[in-house]
This record gives C-alpha cells, structure tokens and sequence, in this order.
C-alpha cells in the first residue's frame, strides 16, 4: 500500500485547532495539465500534489480539514473521501463563484469547529513547521498569524516586514527594493471571530482588504519567520521541481511512496537498463523508457513512452504521450495522449496541448524563437 493510501505516523493532537485548504483555483498557468484534473490533484512525485499537503497536516496532530473546491470538484471527493483512510476527516464546500483567498475561507465557515483554524494555498509546497506555527500564534495572543518566509530576491513578491516583537506593520506591494526578505508564505493561523467577521457572498482578498482592514482597526497580526523550504506550485517550471525535490528528499514528505532517491517508478514503469533516469524523475505507472534513453528532473504522467535515445529534461511528459527516439524535450510541457515524432526538439517553455501530433522528424520548437 503506497503512502498516498495510508494515514502517516502523527504527533499527538493538536487540540483546538483544524484546517482549510484552499483548491478552487482553474491553474491556468500550468495549461495543459490542468486541462483534465485540477492542479492540487495534478500526479506530484508518484501522489496527487494534496496528499502531500494533508500528509503534513495530519502529521503535525490535526484531523478535520475543509477542502474549499470549485474547479472540477467532484475529483477531490472521488480520491478522497471521507479522509478516514487518511488518517483525517474531510468535508467539501463548492465555491459556486469565485470569493478569492478570504471569501473562499469565510465560504466555509459554517463547517468550522475549532478556536484556531490554519488556512492553506493549495498550491503551495513548503516545510514550515506547522505546529510551530500555532504555537507562535498562541503564544502571543494573535488575531492573524502569517507564515512570513524569507526568500533571496524579494523583488518578485510583495513583502512583509515585521517589528522587533514579530508583530506584521504592514503589506506591501512588489517593488525593486523592497525593505526586507520576508515574503507572505500562503499559509495562516486565523482566529475564529476573524473568519465570522470577513464578509460573505462576495469575492475578498486576504492580502488587500482583510489583513490591511484589520492591520487598520489594531488587530494583532503576527509573523512567523523562517527560512523552510518553499514553492509555489503555480508554474510548469516550479511544478517539475516541486516534484523533483520530494523525490530527491530535499523537502520530506510522509505521502512520497518510496524512499527518497534519484528517481521514481510507479507500479508497471518499465526503464531499459541502458537508460539514464535520474534528478528526481517520476515515472509513471506503465510508462516505458527505451534503450538509451534519458530522463532529468522530469515527470511522466502514467503510460508515458519515451523512445529510444530520446532526451528529457526538467519537462513534464502527459498521460499516454509519446516521445519519439531521438526526440529531445526540455524545459516543455507534454500533455495527456500527445505525439512527438522522431528527432524532434521541443525546447525552452513550449507547451503541446493534448492529442496534438508532431510527426514531422529534425524540427525544432522553441518559445524562444
């Protein structure tokens, strides 16, 4: 039985508290995946992204979880389920239109039990620890706690500075010199009233109405500072490296179904003993790698085919796609029933939509060019 099918071993409980996991969203930047399954769903090193995330959650001692879906809800509870099998106890709101990030919380409110709710980005990959999370938050009495991660170049992301006592003084917006490292990591500690007071049946933002409102009106927003590992799924590129560096064990994760190594094959994967499968690469179950064959950083959805001599690197392969021998593939986005002839080159963000078929052999694609 995989890890994806089991309840993982979990820390006593943490009373009081109990989780949201936000997952409406259309993934429109990781077209044409998303095409057929939501991205929390999407295959990530061998599992759905989400059982990483509830793995983690249920680790860290808590039970109930809301799932606020929209996209292709029904796929969540078709997997899922109640979440006993998981160790957890699942329930499912619909957002019928999009509320955005607090709307979507204040959506599920009426199924809310605890004094403490930590509220997930589902499409964040991160190794903050989550029951220090809550401590912190406890600890100082706060309203709103946010996991603030520091980050290299903030430049890309607004930042969020916080005072000597780790008390948040204010959101601001992108900028080439921001005025510290500290970014909004996606995942928060809100206080019961908080969420009963967000208004409901109308799209609102947590990051420019909720917080800035309640930063206003001297509600104590605390920042939880660390430097954990962090991603946001959101991309083709940050998608194969999440992926990656669950496979590698860079970022753990009790859902992985194997031991973490230079590579993965699921169940029926077949990889000729010539071929060079490493970096993190999942293959999928009932995929083949050919003779001669390499594959880097990569995941190939189940009954993938690569052929012989064929390259693939940093680039996700679709479901039943094939890659033709001699074909090179890197940094691209394959999807699902998709055909690449032979020695074919597919390079630098091109993404193919499903079914399309390449047949043509030494053409060479780039979103570059």
């Amino acid at each position: 039985m995989s890890a994806d099918a089991q309840a993982p071993a979990v820390d006593a409980p943490l009373t009081g508290a109990e989780a949201v996991v936000l997952v409406g969203g259309r993934g429109m930047r990781l077209r044409p995946l998303t095409l057929s399954a939501p991205k929390p769903m999407l295959p990530t090193a061998g599992v759905p992204f989400l059982s990483h995330l509830l793995s983690r959650i249920r680790q860290a001692g808590i039970r109930h979880v809301v799932l606020g879906t929209s996209y292709k809800a029904e796929v969540f509870a078709e997997h899922f389920g109640d979440g006993s099998r998981f160790g957890l106890d699942l329930e499912y709101v619909v957002e019928e239109e999009p509320l955005d990030t607090a709307g979507a919380v204040r959506n599920v409110a009426d199924r809310l039990r605890a004094d403490d709710v930590l509220v997930f980005n589902g499409d964040i990959i991160s190794g903050v620890d989550l029951r220090g999370l809550v401590a912190t938050h406890r600890d100082n009495a706060a309203d709103v706690t946010l996991h603030l991660v520091k980050v290299d170049d903030p430049r890309r992301f607004g930042c969020v500075p916080t005072d000597a006592a780790g008390r948040v003084t204010a959101f601001l917006e992108k900028t080439d010199n921001p005025p510290v490292d500290q970014i909004n990591a996606g995942c928060y500690v809100f206080r019961r009233p908080v969420i009963d007071a967000i208004p409901a049946g109308r799209p609102v933002s947590v990051e420019r109405e909720t917080f800035p409102g309640l930063l206003d009106a001297g509600a104590r927003l605390q920042g939880h500072v660390d430097a954990s590992y962090w991603l946001d799924m959101g991309t083709p590129e940050a998608f194969v490296r999440g992926s990656a560096d669950l496979v590698l064990g860079v970022v753990p994760s009790a859902a992985l179904p194997a031991e973490p190594g230079e590579a993965l094959l699921l169940p029926g994967a077949e990889v000729a003993g010539d071929a060079d499968v490493r970096g993190g690469s999942t293959i999928g179950r009932g995929c083949t790698v050919g003779p001669g064959a390499r594959v880097t950083g990569s995941v190939l959805f189940d009954g993938a085919r690569i052929g012989a001599g064929a390259v693939v690197e940093r680039s996700v392969i679709g479901a039943n796609a094939q890659v033709g021998p001699g074909s090179v593939v890197r940094g691209a986005i394959i999807g699902d029933g998709a055909t690449i002839g032979e020695r074919c080159e597919l390079l630098d963000g091109i993404r193919v939509w499903p079914g399309v078929e390449i047949p043509a052999v030494g053409v060479r694609f780039s979103a570059d060019a």
